[in-house]
Formats: structure tokens, sequence, C-alpha cells
């Protein structure tokens, strides 16, 4: 069944919106459940709008704004539009500094809010008040910034809180769940007024009863770790101020947890593989491979092929000669001092009989590359083709056709798993079937 023509219609299905949308990589993995009643995609480096494109061409008809969400957000205001009600707000947005200041004089005043995209979501929350809110990170999110570990996440959750929502988030490797692709993110459920949870039921809440839990099981009782218990500042001035040690290098957010009234509980979690909801492309007990996501060779346009004469440059980006190691001299920037810079061997070619590696948005071009996929098939070494790109994220061949090599591998770079996006709506949909 074609995506294309099967998208916009009417739905007795809960709404939902969808920021910073991509190429609809949220969309796809939340229709069978969800009803998306209105999207932005606006990126402010590029003239032309290649996934606003793609996405209006997938989705016809949808109710979709290419628009600087701060220009939309200044038209809310001023009330000049409005976007449609909705229970769930999605949305993926970069790790960045979302540290505040106060306004001076101002006691509730706040300015210098850096992680621009993280606050245009925060108002819309404020504003709208959805029910449940759906986010996307990098795992490095649960780490940074560097100077104070875990002290972005923490202003995120105490956002949340003073928002009135209950927090739920486990950082996920889509391989460890049968997706063909090592690529691992932070998710982050909310809910608005949820039900009070006592301290002993955190950790089986965490485990095995929230969504995130049923959605991606785990090894209970939890083994790995003693559930951490965090009071967060209700004030983001001091969370941005004096959360966490600068000499400390450790963060203190696990892969797991809950936040509830400013109250943070986490530990860490194993994942468990039971093959039931391994991507339907794939036998349902076995884990997907790069090599099972591969086009047929004749399939393949002969300009992905790598020259003989370049196998040695490629081999010595990857580390593969030697002690498999790259190394360099480097000057630190603040002090000055001369450092040994090493870098660990990539795999040369990459093999098939695992997931891939995570593929990243400089995967397009044929000039050697330390990051981009090879494979050898019939004693020829090649890159990924844009349709490999599209099936290793889940997305259905020629996704974004239409566009350069190029630009098509950047948005697969930027793109989600649509499959990991799908267990957490179908779950989520077990769990609040009691939505209007």
């Amino acid at each position: 069944m074609s995506l294309r023509r099967n998208q916009v219609r009417n739905s007795n299905k809960p709404s939902a919106i969808e920021l910073f949308a991509g190429v609809g990589g949220f969309r796809v993995g939340l229709q069978d459940e969800w009803n998306v009643v209105w999207s932005n995609q606006w990126e402010p480096t590029t003239k032309t709008q290649h996934a606003s494109e793609v996405y209006v061409y997938r989705f016809p008809g949808a109710n979709h704004s290419c628009e600087n969400i701060d220009d939309v957000l200044e038209k809310i205001d001023k009330r000049e539009m409005d976007i449609p009600e909705h229970n769930l707000l999605v949305a993926g947005f970069p790790c960045q500094d979302y540290s505040v200041a106060r306004v001076l004089g101002q006691a509730s005043g706040l300015i210098g809010k850096k992680g621009v995209l993280w606050w245009s979501i925060y108002r819309l929350a404020e504003r709208y008040q959805p029910k449940y809110i759906l986010l996307e990170n990098v795992d490095r999110l649960l780490k940074s910034p560097a100077t104070h570990r875990g002290r972005d996440f923490a202003i995120i959750l105490s956002s949340l809180a003073g928002l009135g929502y209950t927090v739920e988030w486990r950082m996920v490797n889509a391989a460890d769940y049968g997706f063909p692709q090592k690529r691992r993110r932070v998710f982050i459920i909310a809910e608005f007024n949820a039900d009070k949870l006592n301290k002993e039921e955190k950790p089986q809440f965490i485990s095995s009863e929230g969504v995130l839990a049923q959605a991606f099981p785990t090894i209970y009782p939890p083994n790995t770790d003693i559930p951490f218990p965090i009071t967060l500042k209700k004030d983001l001035v001091e969370v941005t101020e004096i959360f966490s040690d600068p000499n400390t290098k450790e963060t203190p957010f696990r892969n797991a947890g809950v936040m509830q009234d400013y109250e943070v509980t986490t530990f860490g979690v194993k994942p468990l593989f039971d093959g039931v909801h391994a991507q339907k492309t794939y036998n349902a007990m076995e884990k997907g491979t790069l090599g099972s996501i591969l086009q047929a060779e004749d399939e393949v346009d002969p300009r992905f092929v790598i020259p003989e004469s370049q196998i040695d440059d490629w081999a010595l980006l990857k580390g593969g000669t030697g002690d498999g190691r790259r190394s360099a001299k480097r000057i630190h920037r603040a002090s000055g001092v001369e450092y040994n810079y090493s870098e660990g061997a990539i795999p040369f070619p990459d093999p098939q009989d695992k997931a891939s590696r995570t593929i990243v948005t400089g995967e397009g071009g044929s000039g050697p590359s330390r990051f981009k996929h090879v494979v050898k098939v019939n004693d020829r070494y090649r890159r990924l083709t844009p349709i490999e790109l599209e099936r290793l994220n889940g997305f259905d061949d020629d996704w974004t056709e239409g566009l350069s090599e190029n630009r098509r591998a950047f948005l697969m770079g930027n793109a989600l798993v649509v499959g990991v996006v799908a267990r957490i709506s179908k779950a989520w949909r077990q769990w609040t079937a009691q939505i209007a």
C-alpha cells in the first residue's frame, strides 16, 4: 500500500501536531494510532526547503507550515493564526545549550535562552497544554554540557515539571530491538496532570509499566543500578547555575527514569529483545542486519562502486592500517598544550551480518571518508545507495526521490528510525485507550 496515497484523511483517532518534522519520520511512525492535524518544518541554513518539500509531497493535503517556528509563535501571540487542538505534541530537536539567565531587576523574567528549539516547544506546551508530549534527542542530551554533566536535561525536566507534566524517558538503541541500524536516541514522554506515583511504584514504572517500558522491554528486575533520586530546583536559573559539580565527569541521569513534581528516579536498564516486535521486513525472531537491507547488485548504479585506485585511501581513513588507530598531534584551544588525538578503527568494509553503524549526514558523495558506510559485494567495494539509507531508517524506498544523492543522504542522517516511533505509538495507545 502506498504511504503517499493514504496519509491525510478524516479520522476519529486522537490528534497530534509535529514540530521540526523533517521528512515525516514521526508521522509515519504515528499514523496507525494518531491523526497529525498540523506540522512544521523549516531549515534556517538552506534557501531551498528540501525536507519540507518531501513532507508535503508524501503527505498531500497536510496542514503543513514551512516557516520559522519563532515567526509562527509570534503570529500565535498576536492572534494572527492558531494551531488546531491536539492531544499530542511531538518533536525531534537538537542537543544544544539550554541555559537561562534572569532579567536584571525582574525576578520572574528569563533571558539568554540558548536552546532555541526547546524553548519553542516549551512555549507551545505552555500555551496549549496538550495531554501528551513525545520528544526525541541524541543520547548525549543526558550528559551535556561537559562542564555541568546533565544540566541541560535537568532544565528540560524542571521546565516540564513547572508546566504540570510527569516525564518518562529511555535511551534506546534501535538495533537492540530488531532494527538494522545502531542508532541511539533519547525518547521523552510527558503526560499532563498524570496519576501520582509513590516512591515504591517508580522503579516498576520505569522497568515494566510505563509506556517506554512496554514499548522496549528490559531485563527485570533491574540489575545494573540502584534507583538514583534527584530533586530538581524549580528556579531554572538555579538549575543553570548550580546543577552538578563542574568537576564531576559523570551525569546523574541513567538511561531510563521518571520525573514527577520535580522528583527524579533514574537507573540503568538492559534491553530485552523478544523478537515479537521485530520490524516486519525481517524474520520475527531475528535482528535486522546491514546485509538484510541491501539492494540487489543489478539495481545498484555503478557510480556507487569505489574505484580500485581509491581503496587504499578509504582503508587509511578507516584506520585499517598499522595498529588500527589513527592519531595526530593537536593543540588544545584553551591551554595551548599539545596532545595526541587518537581515533579507533572503523571496520572496512562494514560487516553485513550485524546492524549497521549510525548513518550520518555526510554519507553522500563519492570521495573517501572515515564515516561513510562501505560494503563489499562480489569482490567489489561500494557505498550505500539512497534507498539503502532510507531502509536503514525504515522509510519506503525512494522516500526522498527527486533530490540529489548528497541531499538525500543528509536528510536520512537527520532522520529517525520510524519503527522505533511506531513501537512507542502502539504501546502508548494500548496504555491510554481511554483518550477521547
